[in-house]
């Protein structure tokens, strides 16, 4: 930096220049992000509100101890109610409000969790009786499924609910210290009821599988556990994590509840003890499918706060080479540097548009549930499992990179990306453990195959039936004609390689995903090592870029977006189908699917990859210069990131100064610590250098 340079007034001169490079119009991507100019402007102004409000305020919490976390979080959650009852908020400005707040709060696991399953699975009665007061918080709930000795095996739960016909009532119970619910969210000191899965045991000891039960937790005069439950919080999560939510424990000790308790708007028993079958043996995952399903938006959102402060530092951040100017040269413009930011930039886009799909997939499939049509739930069911799996997956990944990319200052908790890492990287377990999870994709996969081709697999298809292909299923129709093969590539420069046409990528993936469960279905008897992992990464993501390829067209057809934002938005969705097929070019290779035109041609390399790695960093070259413009868009307010390196004016070096003063042990001078032990290590080692000299003398 020549001397004449303040390297801290730099920054923001860097930012500036960096948004007048930008080709998009912030404001038209902001609101294509945001689903129209409504909910953006309703998102602002929420967070104006919420941001003044000294509750809300950010600076103590990174010294709070772990109980002050948690009575933080609660009193955030009471100041949300209090302003949706003073200000009229709707159900989605509270919401919304609620989703502004970085902090995992207790009150999160009532609305994604308690709530739905509620909604969703009890009888009229019970929804009578109990839903509005569950709306309006009258009381607070939670879903407790996990044990302390099982958790994605559903199947083996402990707990029972045995039906006493006598009473008309049910008995819950935890046999054993294994069937302990365990990690349940706002169990530990918040939640008056609580959605239990439990083993129902019929008279006569018969046992069938996990159900629903809607139970009574505490006194709603005192707070007190009621009799026959003992429960507390399982303490403090790796890297101080979900610090605001009291994960809890609970066990029931024969504890009764009303007939009427169990959800049964599908499966019922009857007063005398029958057991009546729902509709679908897979209907009670409805609430586990709007859980997957919100995951994959928060994954988007999660990695989309990682991108920003990330490539807002890398821009503003000056190392290494100097240039003409005299300057060190900016580090995203640094190929190792922006080869892995804007990819992430990239991912986070696209899961939040899938992400909002998927919602609305969801509501599609409770309106036909609501009127009996179980037809929409085995589609649901492989595609949440295999999106929440690849979204959790990369945004654990990449939250961590982008960690990473901000060098030292990256670790630093007034960077604001660890706390985002400590709260995603349990969303790879929960919900279903990501590596069990891979086999009901699989198991997904293989039904979707052997109902197309029988189970030898040698069955053709008619051509009706391929037109009834699911979107989770359609690369199979690739398999349903010994014509079909994979396409040639072009493997040029610019508009004439393959490398750069989305089709052909997105036709690379599915290939891929065909070929993957045919052999999943020849060798399912002896499998390699990681062939349920790739079977389950390679189909999602066929689906994925098959839907990649809608939000191209949807954003084509927006009148909204000008040109020059449909251009760079184009580049960076292509990105996300170049980048994902770059990290499983294993699978490429072993199948035969790079097949280049004119193989005689005398090419400068061997490597059949290198096309497609240059065309990823020529397309990055180009998407630098949109970096902080497609962040911009994302909407992020300073207080939303509560980051000193991802500061909007780009003076992150005085905002980390001025952060670093805030730290309690810079109160006094000299801590309190020196009396203690600082002093009597130096003096014992004054001491001994003392004795050494004068044995030396002696």
């Amino acid at each position: 930096m020549p001397a004449d340079r303040d390297a801290s007034a730099q920054t923001s001169l860097d930012m500036i220049k960096a948004r007048k490079e930008t080709s998009i119009d912030i404001v038209n991507v902001r609101q294509f992000i945001y689903n129209g100019r409504e909910e953006w402007r309703r998102k602002e102004k929420l967070v104006e509100i919420v941001s003044k409000d000294p509750v809300f305020d950010k600076s103590k919490r990174e010294w709070m101890t772990r109980t002050e976390k948690y009575t933080r979080g609660l009193r955030m959650t009471n100041r949300i109610h209090e302003l949706e009852q003073l200000l009229g908020w709707s159900k989605q400005d509270t919401t919304i409000a609620t989703s502004l707040l970085d902090d995992s709060l207790p009150i999160s696991l009532h609305v994604t969790a308690f709530e739905p399953v509620f909604l969703l699975q009890a009888s009229q009665e019970l929804l009578d009786k109990y839903a509005g007061v569950i709306a309006s918080r009258g009381i607070f709930g939670c879903y407790l499924q996990t044990e302390l000795g099982h958790g994605s095996n559903v199947a083996a739960l402990e707990t029972t609910a045995s039906y006493i016909p006598q009473t008309k009532e049910f008995e819950i119970h935890s046999p054993t210290l294994t069937s302990s619910k365990w990690w349940i969210g706002a169990l530990g000191k918040t939640a008056t009821h609580g959605v239990v899965q439990a083993k129902l045991i019929l008279p006569g000891g018969v046992d069938m599988g996990p159900h629903l039960f809607f139970v009574q937790l505490r006194s709603l005069d005192t707070h007190e556990l009621l009799p026959g439950i003992i429960a507390g919080d399982i303490g403090p999560k790796s890297f101080h994590g979900f610090a605001a939510t009291d994960n809890g424990f609970a066990r029931f000790f024969h504890i009764r509840i009303p007939k009427e308790h169990m959800l049964s708007k599908f499966a019922q028993v009857t007063d005398d003890g029958k057991y009546i079958q729902p509709p679908h043996t897979k209907i009670s995952y409805g609430g586990m499918l709007y859980i997957r399903s919100g995951m994959v938006t928060t994954a988007g959102w999660v990695t989309a706060k990682a991108a920003v402060i990330a490539i807002r530092y890398a821009t503003v951040r000056r190392q290494g080479t100097r240039g003409p100017d005299g300057l060190e040269k900016q580090v995203i413009t640094y190929p190792s540097l922006h080869i892995r930011l804007l990819p992430i930039l990239a991912r986070a886009y696209v899961f939040i548009g899938l992400g909002r799909a998927l919602s609305q997939s969801f509501q599609t499939m409770v309106q036909r549930l609501s009127g009996g049509d179980t037809s929409l739930l085995a589609e649901m069911h492989a595609t949440t499992s295999g999106l929440k799996i690849l979204c959790t997956t990369s945004s654990v990944q990449d939250v961590e990179n982008a960690r990473r990319s901000m060098g030292g200052h990256g670790y630093s908790a007034f960077s604001g990306v660890g706390r985002l890492y400590a709260d995603v990287i349990p969303s790879v377990t929960y919900e279903g453990e990501n590596f069990v999870l891979d086999q009901q994709v699989v198991r997904a996969a293989l039904k979707a195959f052997h109902s197309l081709f029988g189970t030898e697999g040698k069955i053709r298809p008619s051509p009706s039936t391929v037109r009834g292909l699911t979107a989770s299923s359609y690369y199979l129709r690739l398999l349903s004609s010994p014509t079909k093969e994979p396409p040639f590539l072009e493997d040029g420069d610019g508009s004439k390689s393959s490398w750069n046409d989305f089709e052909t990528l997105i036709l690379l993936l599915e290939w891929r995903a065909a070929l993957l469960v045919h052999e999943m279905a020849q060798t399912a008897h002896d499998p390699d090592a990681t062939l349920f992992q790739r079977v389950s990464r390679g189909t999602t993501e066929a689906f994925v870029g098959r839907r990649v390829g809608e939000m191209i067209n949807d954003f084509r057809k927006n009148s909204e977006l000008q040109e020059s934002d449909v251009a760079v938005l184009s580049r960076l969705y292509l990105l996300y189908l170049q980048t994902t097929i770059e990290s499983a070019l294993a699978d490429f290779l072993s199948f035969g699917l790079l097949r280049i035109k004119n193989p005689s041609r005398v090419r400068a390399s061997r490597d059949p990859t290198r096309g497609l790695r240059l065309a990823i960093a020529r397309n990055c070259l180009s998407l630098v210069p949109e970096a902080v413009g497609l962040t911009d868009a994302l909407g992020f307010s300073d207080w939303e990131l509560d980051s000193t390196l991802g500061m909007y004016d780009g003076n992150v070096y005085q905002a980390l100064w001025d952060k670093a003063q805030t730290e309690p042990l810079n109160d006094k001078e000299i801590p309190d610590a020196y009396e203690e032990s600082i002093k009597p290590m130096l003096t014992r080692g004054q001491q001994k250098l003392t004795e050494r000299k004068w044995e030396t003398k002696l």
